[in-house]
């Protein structure tokens, strides 16, 4: 039975984190809020799993995935869980809950962007905001990013090898990649003048990039492009 995704049709946002999963094992999974609406598919049905009177133990916001019987939400959650099951982590406890950490870092990273445009409430629109998100990245670029940028690069160098957990590929790589290249889109200019100075993540984020399941969805329409409704948005005036 194929895996379904439950996630926003039209931006890449925290879901995109799992699709990058699915796609580099070449799972078979669906998108269902992106399908046509029918029984079971489409906007109604992603909504329908986060409503707790229909659905026990419903998520409290998307990404949710569905295997068989069973609905696991949160992003982290849910690449724990496939990690496994998809031979993206690694076998020993210790190194699962390693890659778990690092997907939580991510976790708080991704908030953190998050903030630069809608630093003061969810509820308004950016521009209601503008002043206060200015100065949010502001102190984004020029402390939080570098700390974090270091961070992992520290873990790339620790791990002696080409991933951030041993020797082979883990959802953690393809989350970090998704985290540089949201980077790049939203910082671009603040990026260009970061990225010569941590080469591991560029290298990194190529080598993931050029993976064949990867470069495909890279490539596909599957993969929907970065835009102004999503976690990673460019605003010029944002970008210093």
């Amino acid at each position: 039975m194929a895996y379904e995704l439950y996630y926003w049709p039209t931006i890449q946002g925290r879901g995109e984190f799992i699709r990058l999963a699915l796609e580099e094992a070449g799972a078979d999974y669906r998108d269902i809020a992106r399908l046509p609406e029918r029984p079971g598919q489409g906007m109604p049905a992603m909504l329908a799993c986060l409503d707790g009177d229909s659905t026990p133990q419903a998520a409290y916001a998307p990404p949710v995935l569905r295997d068989g019987d069973m609905l696991i939400g949160q992003t982290p959650n849910i690449l724990f869980y496939l990690g496994r099951h998809l031979g993206l982590a690694p076998r020993a406890e210790s190194g699962c809950l390693w890659l778990n950490q690092l997907q939580l870092t991510m976790a708080d990273w991704l908030t953190e962007v998050h903030d630069t445009h809608h630093p003061l409430s969810m509820n308004q629109y950016y521009e209601e905001q503008k002043q206060a998100a200015m100065l949010r990245s502001a102190d984004f670029r020029a402390t939080r990013l570098p700390k974090f940028l270091s961070y992992f690069t520290q873990v790339l160098l620790s791990s002696r090898g080409q991933y951030l957990v041993g020797a082979r590929l883990t959802y953690g790589d393809l989350s970090l990649f998704q985290m540089l290249a949201g980077l790049h889109y939203a910082f671009p200019q603040a990026m260009a003048r970061l990225a010569p100075e941590y080469p591991a993540l560029s290298d990194l984020h190529d080598a993931v990039a050029a993976r064949p399941n990867i470069a495909r969805y890279l490539k596909s329409k599957r993969r929907i492009p970065f835009n102004e409704e999503g976690i990673f948005r460019h605003y010029p005036e944002l970008d210093g």
